[in-house]
């Protein structure tokens, strides 16, 4: 598989965390809301922090995506298919009586980009070097 794979997918997932990003920005108590939590100031504040992070990581994989070196794709590939399975994980293990639809989609986004880099991975000339005939 070609490098350009895993940078469309960084770029896709550069994206995808760029409007989240804008979306806890704005609604934080929606969000919130969505993924079944009571929302409260202190908790709108805590999402609003991590949507400044989320842009920090937007920018970044943004970055990596198109002006990286094919080392430094693989590396963020890496980062990101571990931090991805995470988020997902993390997702299904809400603190909350009954998991929303929004929690299971929100899972399943994490999930599918861990995959994704998954594949780009496995299926990368530097984890399956040629074969020599004898």
């Amino acid at each position: 598989m070609n490098i350009n794979y895993l940078r469309r997918v960084l770029a896709t997932g550069a994206t995808v965390f760029g409007l989240s990003a804008v979306f806890l920005l704005i609604a934080p108590a929606l969000f919130n809301e969505l993924l079944g939590f009571i929302t409260n100031p202190f908790l709108e504040w805590s999402m609003r922090m991590i949507a400044i992070t989320l842009i920090a990581l937007c920018g970044n994989m943004l970055s990596v995506s198109l002006k990286g070196t094919d080392d430094s794709v693989f590396f963020s590939a890496r980062v990101m298919a571990l931090s991805a399975a995470a988020l997902g994980t993390l997702t299904l293990l809400i603190p909350v009586k009954t998991l929303t639809w929004f929690d299971y989609v929100y899972a399943a986004i994490g999930f599918g980009f861990s995959l994704a880099y998954l594949v780009g991975l496995a299926r990368s000339p530097r984890n399956n070097p040629p074969t020599t005939n004898r």
